[in-house]
């Protein structure tokens, strides 16, 4: 579990973060396709991701899906990882991910993902 911490506040949010293997038939056709066939495909899932409504539109969850991205993405260098996972409470937080450039699985919108090399590519940009 990962947390942020405000020295006035205490803790103002926090995210969990695994491994995670999607189905090829969770995938849209565009990407299973170009996939080899292996049991599942490697991904990280961001478990529940909140921050503490005292800080709303201060930046705070931009802040934790960037920094769950990054420690993915490092950890990526060793590990097999495709895409990143999100779970979506509801469809406000699934358009907050989408914002990120997630997308959302064809037949569960509130499942969204992020392929790694497109997290990667958007780092580097910054």
């Amino acid at each position: 579990m990962f947390v942020a911490v405000d020295s006035e506040l205490g803790v103002v949010g926090f995210y969990s973060l695994s491994s995670f293997k999607l189905d090829f038939h969770d995938l849209p056709e565009e990407l299973a396709h170009k996939l080899p066939r292996y049991d599942g495909v490697p991904a990280a899932l961001i478990g529940r991701l909140a921050r503490d409504s005292r800080v709303r539109g201060k930046g705070v969850g931009e802040i934790l899906v960037a920094d769950a991205v990054r420690r993915i993405l490092g950890a990526a260098q060793s590990l097999a990882v495709f895409a990143i996972m999100v779970d979506a409470k509801d469809a406000r937080a699934a358009a907050f991910y989408e914002g990120f450039g997630f997308r959302r699985f064809p037949l569960n919108p509130n499942k969204l993902f992020l392929l790694a090399s497109s997290a990667a590519a958007a780092l580097e940009r910054m």
